[in-house]
């Protein structure tokens, strides 16, 4: 059996061939070519603004032309994450589908189910001749994981909608109405080459197999962030063994907790013995730490040939410490929501790029801006304070949710008709596009729902199957209801 069996077998098959096409952030011309390819394919009125987005129009169905015109909103682009150990070219080869028990999975990489299941719905609504709506906005953004490029610059007058259902989700049964906003803070450290030391013996130190994640979603699951367990060794053998580094990569993505990092360093030989009884009682602290949060964890140390050169010891003591340093995690927890994290930050990655620099970025969410914003400050002053320059992203508003919509009224009313259950009606900390369209159509209404997805943004992703009929379901009784 393949996806393509599943039921609903529309949205299925649409989420098989969307998995076909390449689709990374910033490099969307394929999955618009398709688009627009499925428009015309279809006889479906469409339109591209300059910067890609696409959204495709479809007019109601007979006696439903009074309605009022629902928008279905999801994005294009798709996190590329994979397994280090796994050959694949994001920019050209299709994502290799499996089904797992109740589960839909990649082969070692990521599913692309965030967002492309909500992309699978919003086409199978465009050309099932079975639902029932009044006139249907399908709009596809470009660029939502790494800068919602896409939703800030929607062209004018793309929408005219009055209501609009986010179809980017994870949770089967609940219905989201509020989401935080964020910034991203970068800092780059500038660097100068030394000669390696002499009589030093060399180490490339691996974390690995950590859980990552969505760093809204599972930023409070209590994981382990690999680039912070790496400079917490690094900076133990800089204060105690005269370690000197040549490398630190780590993390890839602003929007994932990072499930891996290494480094490559060396200590003085006569120091080496005691440096590695060291490390395995560190190994151990460390997996003892994480026992309950990262069963897979890994952390290994391997001898390494000498490097041509190492960092200068300014910028490594710099860098290890403002790692070792910069707050991470959940920060505050909400009063007004019980259970919601208000506030957080992420250490996303640490890369050296160009000529002599060293690049990390972080990025921070909260649901109240205030917030937001001394969140930023705390990063901000860190790697200041360590020399580093420091830069922000423009930053996206929070979405407030609004408990009188109609929309929501009837998808809650949807929900407990079909399933028989109250929805849990909340906001998420995670960020979605849609304070951005309020800010440009400010008489919106929206709700944002789907089906229930883990493993988000990491190569263990996964689509909980039973869930997507009961996602089909309620999207297609709400646009028969709505009015």
């Amino acid at each position: 059996m393949t996806i393509r069996d599943l039921e609903p077998k529309l949205v299925w098959e649409q989420f098989d061939d969307i998995t076909r096409v390449p689709r990374p952030s910033k490099k969307e011309g394929k999955i618009i070519e398709f688009l627009v390819d499925f428009a015309k394919q279809h006889n479906l009125e469409y339109r591209k603004d300059d910067i890609g987005n696409v959204v495709i129009r479809k007019e109601a169905t007979a006696g439903f032309e009074s309605r009022p015109t629902v928008v279905l909103q999801s994005h294009m682009d798709m996190v590329c994450e994979k397994n280090s150990d796994v050959e694949f070219d994001f920019e050209r080869d299709a994502i290799r589908t499996r089904i797992d028990g109740e589960w839909v999975r990649a082969e070692g990489t990521t599913l692309g189910a965030d967002c492309g299941i909500g992309m699978a719905a919003a086409l199978a609504v465009l050309i099932d001749p079975m639902v029932q709506h009044g006139p249907i906005e399908a709009l596809f953004t470009v660029d939502e994981e790494t800068g919602l490029t896409g939703a800030f610059e929607l062209g004018d007058d793309m929408l005219k909608g009055k209501y609009l259902i986010n179809l980017d989700s994870e949770d089967e049964g609940e219905i989201f109405i509020g989401c935080a906003g964020g910034i991203d803070t970068v800092a780059k450290f500038r660097y100068a080459t030394e000669e390696t030391p002499k009589n030093y013996s060399f180490f490339r130190v691996d974390v690995s197999d950590l859980l990552g994640g969505h760093s809204g979603d599972d930023i409070d699951k209590g994981r382990a962030n690999s680039n912070k367990i790496v400079a917490r060794l690094l900076w133990e053998a800089a204060r105690n063994y005269e370690m000197r580094m040549s490398y630190f990569c780590g993390g890839n993505l602003r929007n994932a907790i990072p499930r891996e990092a290494y480094a490559v360093f060396g200590v003085p030989t006569r120091f080496k013995g005691d440096f590695v009884k060291y490390f395995n009682s560190f190994a151990e602290d460390v997996k003892a730490e994480y026992h309950h949060t990262e069963p897979n964890f890994k952390i290994t140390l391997n001898d390494m040939p000498e490097p041509s050169n190492v960092i200068d010891l300014a910028t490594q003591s710099a860098l290890v410490d403002a790692i070792v340093g910069v707050p991470n995690g959940v920060i505050a927890m909400s009063f007004a929501v019980p259970g919601l994290v208000e506030t957080s930050t992420n250490l996303a990655s640490v890369k050296f790029e160009g000529e002599n620099t060293i690049v990390v970025t972080s990025s921070q969410r909260s649901s109240l801006d205030s917030a937001r914003m001394y969140a930023m400050q705390m990063v901000d002053s860190v790697f200041t304070l360590a020399g580093a320059e420091v830069a922000h992203s423009d930053g996206y508003p929070g979405w407030a949710p609004n408990t009188d919509s109609e929309l929501l009224k009837v998808t809650v009313e949807s929900y407990k008709r079909l399933f028989n259950t109250e929805p849990k009606v909340r906001a998420i900390h995670a960020g979605l596009e849609c304070g951005l369209f309020l800010e440009k159509y400010p008489d919106l209404e929206m709700v944002s729902f789907g089906p229930t997805l883990r493993g988000v943004h990491s190569p263990d992703e996964r689509l909980e199957i039973a869930t997507v009929r009961k996602f089909w379901d309620l999207l297609t009784d709400v646009l028969v209801r709505i009015e």
